[in-house]
């Protein structure tokens, strides 16, 4: 049997009672349907069919979650956090045990390729233990004091927050969300993307099984139009965290802004990754190459934009078109695939109107440029070279397998360039010469730089972008400053003098 067939099948077993029971929010502890009983369907990206039937939450389910959480947040805004370790330890330990089924459903459901969502769920196991081990700290703060007064800080959780994730590696980039928020003692309403909904309900009954209390965490499938919107301004909800796109994060924060939320913003990026001519070249383009084209392109932080020193350019270009052309596209449950379908047809469209835009606003298409025939949302990875910045293709979020290469001539060009978009997530600068790497770092307007690296994370440090890319940090103590208040106590170390009012003849 081969390898395809033998994910199949092992699929299968997986996904029956998915087909046979339809994917439910969850509410305090237990499956529940819509108030109104509407569903919608969810649809492979393989062959765009349906499989199962999900809930639709309305505002009135969202009410039903949002007051759920705020009953559970005093009692365990209160567990020790010695207790809130044990428990995401314990969620941790089940996400491992359950990940092949996770990764197969998570494969089939958004279309990434398998051999990526293999790691996908040990990441999110990671993250939970990360903060586990974080939540005994939590609530510390810092002592500041002066000659009269003891001030103290403390940290408290803020309370129920909202949190919206998004369809690429849905498992994963929830618990990046989701596990700080407990550490911090918040209770949360996750609200998944609706083109991916299925491993959220895996993620809601793991962490219930594991021993999270009912209504801590509540998962309310639907529509950012109806669901989304009742949760961004819903009065219970103290805070949203939020994935996806930059035009979506606006209007959440416009809808937000009557109740005053607090807003965590992940957003879009359009990422430039520098290569000057005296880099290690074969390093440079197998990074350049794997954060386009893995993931399918639809991750935020992928090197969308290469720019290439202009005595090097035509060498690079050749060398990153044999490697586009050679990226195995397939079923993503073929564990040799490294370029599966897009997630949705309207996705495929948007994606597909670059591949008509580039070639009349005057680039080279190197590599792909085309759908590729048959069933589902597939695209063969693209390069479009000879770019400069003024195209749609230098300056939009493509959020697929799409590379535009810019040639520059000095340091000073390649940072115009690479600044000149409205976004600012990540920047990847690759050079011999320290110096200057340091200087382009410091200087490219981005949350995070990889200097001579693709993106290797390494969870204490901050991750957010910048202008249109993103509003807040994730990772480390920086989750802790969006998912709890800062409060300063000061303590009268002796007699100070106060000064005095209304007292007669002083």
């Amino acid at each position: 049997m081969s390898d395809l067939a033998t994910n199949l099948e092992q699929l299968e077993q997986y996904l029956e009672p998915v087909r046979n029971h339809g994917i439910s929010h969850f509410i305090n502890g237990r499956r529940v349907e819509s108030t109104d009983n509407a569903t919608f369907e969810a649809t492979t990206p393989i062959d765009n069919s349906a499989f199962c039937a999900v809930a639709r939450g309305t505002a009135q389910d969202i009410d039903i979650a949002a007051k759920c959480a705020a009953e559970a947040f005093p009692d365990w805004a209160a567990t020790s956090g010695a207790k809130r370790r044990e428990i995401l330890h314990a969620i941790a330990d089940a996400i491992v045990a359950r990940a092949e089924e996770i990764a197969l459903l998570e494969s089939y459901d958004s279309g990434q390729p398998l051999r990526f969502m293999k790691k996908a769920p040990l990441r999110a196991a990671e993250n939970f233990r990360f903060f586990a081990d974080r939540a005994l700290d939590a609530q510390n703060g810092l002592s500041m004091p002066t000659a009269s007064h003891m001030n103290y800080t403390v940290r408290q959780p803020i309370g129920p927050v909202g949190i919206i994730t998004p369809w690429n590696t849905p498992f994963m980039l929830s618990s990046w969300k989701i596990a700080p928020a407990l550490a911090a003692g918040c209770t949360i309403v996750h609200k998944p993307a609706e083109w991916s909904p299925v491993t959220a309900s895996l993620m809601a009954e793991i962490m219930f099984d594991a021993g999270l209390p009912a209504g801590v965490a509540n998962t309310v499938h639907g529509f950012g139009e109806e669901a989304g919107v009742a949760l961004t301004k819903h009065k219970a909800i103290k805070a949203i965290a939020f994935i996806g796109e930059s035009s979506t994060g606006s209007k959440i924060m416009a809808q937000g802004a009557e109740t005053l939320k607090r807003v965590h913003f992940e957003l879009g990026g359009k990422n430039p990754v520098i290569i000057f001519d005296d880099a290690d070249l074969d390093r440079a383009i197998d990074a350049a190459v794997f954060m386009i084209y893995s993931l399918n392109g639809e991750r935020c932080t992928s090197s969308s934009r290469v720019l290439i020193q202009r005595n090097i350019y035509a060498e690079v270009v050749e060398k990153i078109t044999a490697r586009a052309k050679a990226v195995k596209v397939g079923h993503p449950l073929d564990s040799t695939t490294e370029l599966g379908p897009l997630i949705h047809p309207r996705h495929l469209e948007k994606v597909k109107s670059y591949f008509q835009s580039a070639p009349a606003e005057g680039a080279r298409v190197a590599a792909g440029g085309k759908q590729v025939e048959g069933e589902g949302n597939y695209v063969e990875p693209t390069l479009f070279a000879d770019a400069n910045q003024t195209m749609r293709i230098a300056n939009e979020e493509v959020f697929g397998p799409v590379l535009t290469a810019i040639p520059f001539d000095s340091e000073e060009e390649a940072l115009e360039i690479a600044n000149a978009v409205d976004y600012g997530l990540t920047g990847y600068v690759w050079t011999g010469d320290m110096a200057r790497g340091l200087r382009m770092a410091h200087s490219l307007e981005a949350g995070m730089i990889w200097v001579n690296s693709e993106n290797v994370r390494h969870l204490p440090t901050p991750f957010g972008g910048m202008k249109a890319s993103g509003i807040g940090r994730d990772g480390g103590d920086y989750s802790f400053e969006f998912y709890m208040e800062q409060k300063n106590i000061a303590l009268a170390m002796g007699a100070h003098a106060i000064p005095k009012l209304g007292i007669t003849g002083k």
